[in-house]
């Protein structure tokens, strides 16, 4: 339900959402915990409040060993059709996998939490790459290093859940979602969730991609009440004032996942492995691999292409061949987003366009910017002159 929080303390968060610097924004949550009130209906509110003041002191402190010079940089600059963060727990195999994968040249080690900043490499699916990044491996105890992870994790366009079918797989793979969870990111679309797009101007816009379950008018004054006066809101799923205001304080974002049980061939019996194939999401699809042997390895990239719901566009000018480079585009693209991807002038100055592949009802049909397209579809757009 709705924490109905008095309005002293909805000023206090407001002037944690206007701070500049983590000590600014740590500062504001402590004084935003002591304005709320201690019940039943503020208890995951408190845990939150408390989670990120945690991690706002973790990334004081890592501020603090980059001026020194002690610090690295992890963020990861996007390459090829998507990126995908290879995560799990240490020892299962996530380095071998991204080497037999991709040919990068990383440590493979016995020893433990060997990998203490992101790997990059580029598997080839067809014509298009995907890029792999092992992160560092999730501590149980949790800290610093757990704080680097979430982060590359939540950059990415995708997840790849690494298991090791020697161990408790089954359990590994709970304990590894309910970490994920609890930060904010989810392997299985929500029944509902929003995303809050904060903006300078321009009011409070709802954009809905599923179903709002209240009036507009009730979100706006809910946002005018935390001092949120422009923002763009996208609502998911069916969702309500519940889900808004959890939104305000939460950044959820639901990510397309892959698992890939590893080390198959140390399996110690196939009903573990049929147990664990019933027991996961079906938008969730498993593949068992061994790093070692190569078994199972070929199915990745179709694994990623299909889960990630990618698709691949060529384009052509009037007069001209075929681009050999597709645009990446996602399942449900349009002529419009295609033109917007080639440049903003061949939409304002869009005519039509011409369609061969998959979408096109015959060669060379003529269509309006809402027309879908089709993975493999070549387009040639016409413009004004």
């Amino acid at each position: 339900m709705v924490t109905n929080l008095p309005a002293e303390a909805k000023a206090k968060f407001a002037k944690y959402m206007e701070a500049k610097t983590p000590e600014e924004k740590l500062r504001a949550l402590q004084e935003f915990l002591a304005a709320v009130p201690k019940h039943k209906g503020t208890e995951n509110l408190v845990r939150w409040i408390r989670k990120r003041m945690s991690e706002l002191r973790e990334e004081v402190e890592e501020r603090g060993k980059k001026k020194s010079g002690s610090g690295t940089s992890i963020f990861i600059e996007k390459e090829g059709a998507a990126q995908i963060a290879i995560i799990g727990f240490t020892k299962v195999g996530k380095s071998a996998l991204l080497k037999a994968l991709t040919g990068v040249n990383v440590t493979v080690s016995d020893i433990p939490y060997t990998t203490k900043i992101p790997v990059v490499g580029m598997l080839n699916y067809e014509d298009i790459q995907f890029q792999l990044v092992e992160v560092p491996s999730i501590v149980p105890t949790g800290g610093t290093w757990n704080t680097r992870t979430i982060s590359l994790a939540r950059n990415c366009d995708g997840l790849a859940i690494v298991l090791d079918a020697s161990r408790n797989f089954i359990g590994e793979f709970k304990e590894v979602n309910n970490f994920l969870a609890e930060h904010g990111i989810h392997t299985v679309k929500p029944r509902g969730y929003m995303e809050i797009e904060r903006k300078h101007d321009g009011g409070i816009r709802i954009v809905n991609y599923g179903k709002l379950l209240c009036p507009e008018s009730e979100v706006i004054k809910l946002m005018n009440s935390y001092r949120i006066y422009n923002a763009v809101i996208k609502v998911y799923g069916e969702a309500g004032l519940d889900e808004i205001e959890k939104a305000i304080y939460e950044n959820i974002v639901y990510k397309p996942t892959i698992v890939i049980l590893n080390k198959i061939d140390l399996l110690e019996s196939q009903d573990f492995l049929d147990e664990f194939r019933r027991s996961l999401p079906n938008e969730i699809p498993l593949i068992a691999t061994s790093a070692l042997s190569g078994t199972g390895l070929g199915s990745v990239g179709y694994t990623l292409f299909q889960t990630l719901r990618v698709i691949r566009i060529y384009t052509k000018p009037p007069t001209g061949k075929p681009s050999l480079k597709p645009l990446i585009l996602r399942k449900g693209a349009t002529v419009l987003d295609v033109a917007k991807a080639i440049h903003r002038e061949f939409v304002e100055k869009f005519s039509y366009a011409r369609i061969w592949g998959p979408s096109a009802k015959y060669p060379g049909q003529k269509v309006g910017l809402d027309h879908i397209v089709e993975d493999k579809d070549t387009v040639e757009i016409n413009i004004k002159r």
